[in-house]
């Protein structure tokens, strides 16, 4: 590769952690440009007619989507691999990652901005952990503004919210009963399920291998959030694939 891959990214976001875990993974040195959330619109539409990160460009190649970025890794460095050789074992993963991007992901993300909007300063350290001081202060001037706006366009309300709850303990459900033996979602190795279920929970679990640290003093909603997981299997699970797997990274990190 001529230039280093760059993936366009937020800090604390679930899928975003996927797509940075996916090229630790594979020990791909890359930079990070770390956007702020509700800033990035212009930046990532401009890239690729639509406004979600993760975004990854490598090779001349602009890739929108964590799924879709693990695929193109995985064609371009198959070790150490993701998708397990095994036709039936690789479906089954596949279908793992599918079920946790739908019913993991969007629910905990819904859940979690439900409990931390409305600490400003809580949220704004959570989202501008890479921004430099004078944009820092800029974002929690205009906050208030862009809150109203990620609430809109996640939907976020008081039903919603409980429903997302509900959604996350059901997909914990699904996640502690499909362990296997091995301690792993699919055969006796880590897949792409792992990581995907692994790195989809990390807001809740806050597992300090994350790359980015959890801002202390966490709304009390936050808390209470979390406090109902910390005993579960499911909780210890993402622990310890965190434990075993985030391992070290070779990202250059830089804000946009």
């Amino acid at each position: 590769m001529s230039e280093l891959p760059v993936l366009w990214q937020f800090t604390a976001s679930h899928y975003n952690e996927k797509a940075r875990w996916a090229l630790d993974w594979k020990g791909l040195p890359y930079r990070r440009r770390s956007l702020l959330p509700g800033l990035h619109v212009p930046t990532i539409f401009w890239m690729t007619g639509q406004k979600s990160v993760p975004v990854l460009t490598i090779d001349g190649l602009t890739i929108a989507d964590s799924t879709r970025i693990i695929e193109t890794l995985e064609m371009r460095k198959p070790d150490p691999p993701l998708f397990p050789a095994d036709p039936v074992a690789r479906r089954r993963a596949l279908e793992l990652e599918d079920f946790f991007d739908r019913e993991l992901g969007p629910h905990l993300r819904r859940a979690v901005f439900d409990a931390v909007l409305g600490d400003s300063d809580y949220a704004c350290a959570l989202f501008t952990q890479d921004a430099k001081p004078l944009a820092r202060r800029a974002y929690r001037t205009m906050f208030p503004a862009v809150r109203l706006v990620m609430k809109i366009d996640l939907g976020i309300d008081d039903e919603r919210a409980a429903l997302s709850r509900d959604r996350v303990a059901r997909a914990f459900d699904r996640l502690e009963s499909e362990l296997q033996p091995s301690g792993y979602l699919v055969g006796d190795r880590f897949t792409v399920a792992d990581l995907t279920a692994a790195a989809l929970a990390a807001p809740l679990v806050q597992p300090p291998e994350f790359p980015y640290a959890w801002p202390p003093s966490p709304p009390d909603a936050a808390v209470r959030l979390r406090a109902d997981y910390v005993d579960r299997p499911g909780f210890r699970w993402v622990q310890e694939m965190y434990r075993r797997h985030r391992g070290r990274s070779l990202a250059e990190v830089r804000a946009a």
